[in-house]
Parts: structure tokens; C-alpha cells; sequence
């Protein structure tokens, strides 16, 4: 166990939470001191190794998250948009780096995290993963160099339990390609069709998703032209490799002043 910044992971009950514990407990740069989940779960007041089927690791899960992150210095947080929100106020009580991977955030919610962003250090991604936010920097690259005579799809596929769409990740790779063409993504963004939709509008951004099994991530960025097309894929087979991300952007963020971060920051791409 490592003796470096002390980490809360919140949702721990969740596949992600899960997928942090364990990686956060093999770390040699952080160490686990609290793990959070909401009131009333069953793992309140349990040692989270026991509670995940395994030996007492001597971490245990609460439900009020202020005292957990009063003893940290990095907070992870894979949970739903009203709960990240409320971590953030909390987390920046705390003067602890909060790191957000949560999707489906709405402008409301990231207005009131980039008010608590004034006070506290927070990096948020709709993915955390090296290999996509490589994609993402590609896909802009390659916006601004092909016009609008290339119509843009992006198509992604996840697991039959998520609950928002088009994804983060997709999201992320749309504002990535609406910036290489110098519009707004909110002006071109287009989102599922259905019945007679009429010809696709020149510069529209498109969105298709796919639920089903369980896909970790796929995400496609297509620009289609005339007589030949160009596939931007990333293909994620281990959600391992957003914890991992999180982790990375946890350690990163100390030291840091307090301001709205990004994965590009923390990867310096």
C-alpha cells in the first residue's frame, strides 16, 4: 500500500467502484482511506473488502461523504449527475481533488460544478482512457481538415444497463469535431432518426447509439465524402482502463490550482 494521496471512491458497490478499489489498493502512488455509497445500501457500516466477497481490507463504506473526504486528498467519483454535483460542493469543502467520470451531465450540473471548480481542483471526462482521448484529439484534427462536404456520424455501442445517450465519450468525440470546424456542436448536433427524416443537413453532426450485452465502449467517428470514407475507432474490452485514467488524473491533480480540468490536461496531449 502506498503512503501517497489518500483516495474516497464513491458508488463503491458499482462495477466501476469496484474496478477502483481493487486497482487503488494495488497502487503504489494513493492509498484507499473511505469508500461512499448512498444511505440506506447494504454496505453502510461494512469493511468494503468483505462486502466485495473478499478479505477485510480494514476500509470501511459510509454514507455521509463530507467526513469521508475531510480525510482525503483525491475523491473518485463514477455516480449519477445529481450525486456528482452534490460531491463536488462537498469535495471542494474539503479542498480534495474530485475527479468526475460521471456521463449524462446536463448544463445545470456542470454550471454548479464549475462553481465549485472556483475552490477546489476538478477533472472531469466523459472518458478517462489514454487511447480515447487520443481519438478525441484526432477527431478535431481531422474536422478542421476536411469541410463540410464530409458529413460526420459518430456511433457507439455500450452495455444493455447504461442509461444515458448518445454517451459521454460520444459527446466528447462531437465537441471535438464541432470545435475542428469552428461551429457549435449544440447548433449541428443531430440525434437518432426516425421515419421520414428528410436529407441530412449539410455540417450536421451525427449521433447513433447501440445498448446491448455487455459492451464495455466502442465508439466510431465517421466522415463520410464523396466516393470514400475515414473510421476513427476505439474499441475499450476492460472498463479497467477508465479506472486507471481516474486514478492517473487523482494523482495528477495534486499540486494543482483550483480550475475545470480535462483528461487533456492531465495527458498534456
Amino acid at each position: 500500500m502506498s503512503n501517497g494521496p489518500g483516495l474516497v471512491v464513491t458508488g463503491a458497490s458499482g462495477r466501476m467502484g469496484q474496478t477502483l478499489i481493487r486497482l487503488a489498493q494495488a497502487s503504489d502512488k494513493l492509498h484507499l482511506v473511505a469508500c461512499v455509497e448512498r444511505s440506506g445500501h447494504p454496505w453502510i457500516g461494512r469493511d468494503v473488502g468483505d462486502a466485495m466477497g473478499g478479505s477485510p481490507i480494514g476500509v470501511k463504506v459510509t454514507d455521509d461523504a463530507l467526513e469521508a473526504f475531510a480525510k482525503a486528498q483525491a475523491v473518485v467519483d463514477f455516480t449519477s449527475p445529481a450525486a456528482s454535483v452534490e460531491f463536488a460542493a462537498l469535495a471542494a469543502q474539503a479542498r480534495a481533488v474530485h475527479v468526475i467520470g460521471t456521463t449524462g451531465l446536463e448544463p445545470d450540473h456542470i454550471a454548479r460544478i464549475d462553481a465549485a471548480a472556483r475552490h477546489a481542483t476538478i477533472i472531469r471526462a466523459g472518458n478517462m482512457s489514454l487511447g480515447l482521448n487520443l481519438l478525441v484529439r484526432m477527431t478535431q484534427k481531422v474536422a478542421a481538415a476536411l469541410d463540410a462536404d464530409w458529413d460526420i456520424e459518430i456511433v457507439e455501442a455500450h452495455h444493455r444497463m447504461k442509461v444515458d445517450a448518445p454517451s459521454g465519450t460520444a459527446l466528447m468525440l462531437g465537441a471535438a469535431a464541432a470545435e475542428g470546424r469552428g461551429v457549435s456542436l449544440d447548433d449541428t448536433k443531430v440525434s437518432g432518426r426516425d421515419g421520414i427524416t428528410g436529407a441530412r443537413a449539410r455540417g450536421s453532426i451525427g449521433f447513433s447509439a447501440i445498448r446491448g450485452g455487455d459492451i464495455v465502449g466502442e465508439h466510431d467517428v465517421i466522415f463520410a465524402g464523396e466516393g470514400e470514407r475515414v473510421i476513427l475507432r476505439h474499441i475499450a474490452t476492460d472498463r479497467a482502463i477508465f479506472a486507471r485514467g481516474a486514478l492517473r488524473a487523482a494523482v495528477w491533480g495534486q499540486g494543482q490550482k483550483p480550475g475545470h480540468y480535462d483528461m487533456m490536461d492531465v495527458l498534456g496531449i
